[in-house]
């Protein structure tokens, strides 16, 4: 197993000009729990998961990607990042220090190549959570997070020499070469994805199911509430775990994903998948076809925040 300073995703930060309405859909229609509020502020937990919350959302004027958030070891593993990326001459936004977000803890805020802000913290408090029962359909936890980026093997270097990521599957296609990274920072296939795209935006956030019919009664009970399912049901090659698109009412991708698979990170070899084969997007063939109109939903607008930290 390789040593890592990085060891999962956290939570991942939206900012959206229409704060009640997105509220009201991650807290009511995606299955989210509010567990904290303040003024223009709401934290979401996922009842299975352990992390203090899986989605912040804040009310602000732009629509943005306000951060994205990983998980450490150690205090020590905090401040030994730290260094690290200093002296690689990577940008700090917030030195390393004491959290005051839902669980407290240590951490220290950065922007990636791209101009995303990153945090990563440890000693956050675990939250008291339950097992997600039989026919319940709400996330057990966060699974990933996808990017859009203009040049994504730029990206993946980034993320490989600074943070420690593992390349497990490459998405190609024969015209336009690679088109998306699946990028890992523990046993889990990817933790995160790097997607090839005009703009710098979030692609795509994905939250794993108890099983196949809770990720089926989830899928059916959201297309009943109205939003709009841009994808899916289906199973990807890469990972081989199910996935049901849809659009949050700021018009970021969310998604439902269970059976997410584990490596042998010691025996694994990335894999290079042509994506025009239709098994590679939906083994199944359940899913609508992957076209145009699919991806340029997931290009989503361009990110607004790019370089700029969030406020909180």
């Amino acid at each position: 197993m390789p040593d890592r300073l990085i060891t999962h995703l956290r939570h991942v930060d939206l900012a959206v000009p229409d704060f009640a309405r997105q509220r009201e859909f991650y807290a009511g229609v995606w299955g989210l729990t509010e567990v904290a509020t303040d003024t223009g502020l709401s934290f979401l937990a996922a009842e299975g998961s352990p992390e203090q919350y899986v989605v912040r959302l804040r009310k602000a004027e732009d629509k943005r990607l306000d951060l994205i958030a990983f998980g450490a070891e150690s205090t020590a593993d905090v401040d030994a990042l730290a260094e690290r990326l200093a002296a690689a001459g990577v940008r700090i936004v917030r030195e390393p220090g004491p959290l005051d977000t839902p669980g407290g803890g240590y951490g220290v805020r950065f922007f990636d190549v791209d101009g995303r802000t990153v945090e990563v913290s440890a000693d956050v408090a675990v939250r008291r959570h339950r097992r997600i029962e039989e026919r319940e359909s709400i996330p057990v936890r966060l699974s990933h997070v996808v990017l859009n980026a203009t040049d994504i093997e730029a990206t993946r270097r980034w993320y490989e020499e600074h943070l420690d990521f593992a390349l497990s599957d490459t998405l190609m296609h024969p015209a336009m070469g690679h088109m998306m990274h699946f990028m890992r920072c523990n046993p889990q296939h990817h933790s995160m994805a790097i997607a090839r795209c005009p703009h710098t935006s979030l692609h795509h956030i994905s939250f794993e199911m108890r099983g196949i019919d809770e990720y089926m009664y989830a899928t059916g009970r959201v297309i009943r509430s109205g939003a709009r399912k841009i994808w899916g049901p289906g199973r990807h090659l890469a990972g081989n775990n199910t996935f049901s698109y849809f659009l949050d009412p700021h018009g970021n991708t969310v998604e439902y994903t269970t059976e997410l698979e584990r490596l042998d990170e010691d025996a694994w070899h990335p894999h290079v998948y042509d994506f025009t084969r239709p098994e590679v997007s939906d083994q199944w063939g359940t899913a609508n076809p992957m076209n145009e109109l699919v991806a340029r939903e997931s290009f989503n607008d361009p990110d607004r925040g790019v370089f700029v930290a969030p406020p909180v």
